[in-house]
Parts: structure tokens; sequence; C-alpha cells
């Protein structure tokens, strides 16, 4: 083949193979780390394998989950802090699976890009190695995609895949009636919802990522709105098989108003006590600067609680003492009790705000 070149490459066009390539070899230490039983190969094939029988399943059922980050990227673009995005992208989907009562086996990420920085494309999927990590969820494979034309400079995007499994019959929610208690475990901040509601009340505030943050003044405005979202999968996996787990509903958009009915049979409702915990700065500065209702935060945001549990009432103190001695902050929300004529899923009493 001669090696006279005097028509375009794909380089000309703005797309860099050998980047891509090189990007590869600079994750597969972090991807490494995150490898479990089940995992067959490596980073770089056409396809990732995963041995369900080397995983210990005798009869599983699968579970996917595919998620985003939405417009939090927009902030870690403009500060340059791109760490952790890639934890709040694992995090959006394994904390979805774990609420089926599957356990999250693998995980497969999309980055797109215009143009692909190496150093900014290893800190994010190292981010994301990093979630996977923290799940006992394997990093077996993704796409690094650079579309010239589709992005402006220095942006990106992402999506995540995860693939979960659990024995047959033992899949969430189940037999949840009248009496059960709700449990609730802390968030980190706003996790990964309604940041174009977060963006808009900062614009609104005047203040700049870079300006001392109003509730801390330790960090940044935008380094605390970068906290990323927390990994709930190792400790409710572990509160499931203690046994007395009947649903977990996973704080993310619309709310604690709209995501605990999905755990719910018809005729139920969730009836829960918001002096049960104390709403987190953050939340209060949001609602304070954009004169938010107590209804519009409620079904905006997390407020505080990432995740709820629906709990056997003879189970709820073992189950609480459990998360808690995980490390989680653990709050006795509520109770399960009947609709009423209005079908709300979700009654409350006393206050955040």
């Amino acid at each position: 083949m001669s090696a006279t070149n005097t028509g375009l490459t794909y380089a000309d066009a703005g797309v860099d193979i050998d980047a891509g390539n090189a990007l590869v070899e600079r994750i597969k230490p972090a991807a490494k780390r995150t490898s479990r039983s089940g995992v067959m190969g490596g980073l770089g094939g056409f396809g990732a394998l995963f041995d369900l029988k080397g995983a210990g399943y005798k009869d599983p059922i699968l579970v996917a989950a595919t998620d985003g980050v939405g417009t939090k990227l927009r902030i870690a673009i403009d500060t340059g802090n791109v760490d952790t995005i890639g934890v709040d992208l694992v995090a959006m989907c394994v904390n979805d699976l774990v609420c089926q009562g599957a356990e999250p086996l693998f995980f497969l990420d999309y980055f797109a890009t215009g143009k692909l920085e190496l150093d900014q494309a290893t800190r994010i999927i190292t981010g994301i190695a990093a979630g996977c990590e923290a799940s006992g969820c394997a990093l077996i494979g993704g796409e690094t995609a650079e579309m010239p034309g589709m992005y402006h400079k220095g942006d990106f995007d992402l999506a995540g895949f995860a693939v979960g499994a659990m024995e047959r019959g033992s899949d969430l929610p189940r037999d949840v009636s009248e009496g059960d208690v709700i449990l609730g475990l802390g968030s980190n901040g706003v996790h990964s919802n309604g940041y174009s509601f977060v963006r808009k009340v900062v614009e609104l505030s005047g203040l700049g990522w870079e300006a001392t943050c109003p509730w801390d003044e330790t960090q940044t405005l935008g380094a605390a709105l970068l906290a990323p979202t927390r990994l709930y999968v190792k400790q409710a996996l572990a509160a499931v098989r203690a046994g007395g787990v009947k649903g977990l509903a996973h704080i993310t958009g619309g709310g604690i108003t709209e995501n605990p009915p999905r755990v719910l049979p018809e005729g139920l409702a969730c009836a829960i006590n918001l002096d049960a915990w104390t709403l987190p700065p953050v939340f209060r500065w949001l609602a304070e600067t954009a004169k938010m209702t107590e209804a519009e935060l409620l079904k905006t945001f997390n407020c505080g609680i990432g995740m709820m549990l629906v709990v056997a009432p003879e189970k709820a103190e073992a189950i609480a003492a459990l998360l808690a001695e995980a490390g989680e902050q653990v709050f006795t929300l509520g109770t399960i009790v009947k609709a009423d004529e209005s079908g709300h899923g979700v009654v409350y009493s006393g206050r955040l705000l």
C-alpha cells in the first residue's frame, strides 16, 4: 500500500481514531478494578460477555435500566470539575435496578463529544468506574463517539446502561400492605434531577459557579452543586437479603410526591411526616431564592431523602439498625395507609419549610 497521502483523512474531518484507542488503554486499569464474578474477557471487543451462572445465579431474571446525568453536566463542563459526574451516571441506573430487587451485574457507558480530549475523557470514565466499583457492578464496555459539528467545544453527553439479575420470584415490590413502615435514607444533595431548575435559580441569584456557596462557606457554589449522587446498592441489597423489605423507591425526577406511589398497589398511599427529618440547607436556599411552595419543592427534588424502603413493621427496627451500621442516615418517615377518596399516592403531615 502506498504511503503517499494526497487526499482527505478521517482526522481531517475531526475524528481521531488514535485518540479513541489511546483512551481505551488509559481506562483499562480503572475498568479492571470493577471486575467481578461472571465477567468474561475485557474491553475492546465488538460486544461484552457475562456469565450468569458464573455469577452464582440458578434461575435468573434480568433487569435493565438506562439513564443520563441531565443538565448537571452543564455545571461540570463550565467548572471543569468532571471527576464525579461518572458516579452520577452509574447511580442513576443502579439505584433504579435495586428498587426491583435486582443486583447490578454490569454497566456500559456512552460518551459523546465533538472533539475527544483525552484527559477530560479519562477523568469522566474513571469516575464511572469508581461508581461501578462502589456498587459491585462491572464496567464491561462502552462507546466513545467523537462527533464534530454536533457539540460545542468542550461539551459532551453521557448515557449509561446497567443490567442486573435476581432469582425468579424475588422481585420487588411485593405484598405492600396497610401498616407497613416507610424508612428514608439521606441524600447527598440534589443528586441528578432538577438541574434545569437549579441552574435557573442560580441565574436568578446572580451568583457564579466560583462564588462562595451560600450554605457552605468551605466550598464554591459549583462544587457544592456537583456533590455526586449517593449509591444505595450494597446497603439496600443487604436490607433486602435480611428479610422484611417489601419495596424500594429511588427518589429522582418527580421528587417525594411522585416516586413512592410507584411501589404501591391500588388503594394504598404513603403517609409521610415532614417533621421526621430536617430539610438540608441546599434545598432551603433553592426554595427561598426561587420563592417555591412546599408542594412544588416536594415534587421537584429529593428534599434530603434519596431512597425510601417499605418494610414490615416487625422488621423496621432491625432494618433501620442494619442500614445505620452501614453508614446511612435513616429516618422513619411514616406508614402505608388506605388512600382517601382523592386517590393521592402520598399524603403529608408536618412541614419542611
